[in-house]
């Protein structure tokens, strides 16, 4: 595994599931030194000293997909378990999205609790079985790491500041500044350039918005008078109009969650 990632210029990152019973569930850990440590009886007494290993070795310790098992008493709760690894800096992220699951109440707690959101593909099968690469915008979950540059040091620098969002489909979810960040640097929207005078002076202005990314932006308006819908998707733009003497225009980007129930909320300066 080490030749082909250094053949192919992927940065590999060691790391193992710790597999416990639901509750406490499922944890990864990353940036690990020997996952042999790690192979204990599933019997719960074992449960915090196994992912205590994991803390102990200097790993990126998060949990797992907290609500895929939400029938099961304690298993999508903030639990004791949890709570105690939490306190002792042994917890460091949630898994808030999983494959297409999107465990909602984790990301408040990421929030709540300054730990690093995450979004994998937890995948088991064959990709072309669990993804069906041939439908626009269907591709492995991930965590997009905003890291100052390319190297192991640097991500996991990254993953300890907090510094992520979960992409899945068309979707991203993540701390408000960080997916502002993310949107920030996507989207762009250029100067005015026509104005359609009226003959009732309610002269319409025109403006072109443009997605430089390989993301896909829905925009909702909420405030101000104008295009009320805006699909950005991947490479693309879009023109957009409001009444010349518009000053602000502002949209929920109704495809990204910075908490379980409310967007990202972002305002353009017209003038």
């Amino acid at each position: 595994i080490v030749k082909d990632a250094q053949k192919n210029n992927i940065i590999l990152v060691k790391g193992t599931e710790v597999t416990r019973n639901t509750p406490p569930g499922h944890f990864n850990a990353i940036f690990i030194q020997d996952a042999s440590e790690f192979i204990e009886s599933q019997d719960a007494s074992h449960d915090k000293a196994t992912v205590m290993k994991a803390a102990e070795q200097g790993a990126f310790v998060f949990w797992n997909h907290p609500g895929w098992q939400p029938k099961i008493k304690g298993s999508y709760e903030w639990i004791d378990f949890v709570e105690d690894l939490y306190a002792n800096q042994a917890l460091h992220g949630i898994e808030v999205i999983n494959g297409f699951g999107f465990h909602k109440k984790a990301l408040d707690w990421c929030v709540d609790k300054n730990l690093t959101v995450m979004g994998t593909s937890d995948i088991h099968n064959l990709i072309q079985r669990s993804y069906d690469t041939d439908r626009d915008y269907v591709h492995r979950t991930m965590t997009l790491v905003m890291a100052k540059e390319r190297t192991p040091e640097a991500i996991r620098e990254a993953l300890d500041a907090g510094r992520t969002v979960a992409w899945a489909s068309k979707y991203l979810a993540g701390k408000e500044e960080h997916v502002r960040a993310l949107f920030n640097a996507c989207v762009e929207l250029k100067p005015p350039h026509y104005t359609e005078v009226r003959g009732n002076g309610n002269n319409t202005t025109f403006y072109e918005i443009t997605n430089n990314s390989d993301l896909y932006f829905e925009l909702v308006l909420t405030e101000g008078n104008g295009t009320r819908g805006i699909v950005l998707y991947p490479q693309s733009s879009q023109l957009i109009s409001a009444p010349a003497d518009q000053s602000s225009l502002s949209y929920d980007v109704v495809s990204t969650y910075v908490r379980s129930d409310q967007h990202l909320n972002v305002t353009f300066n017209l003038n």
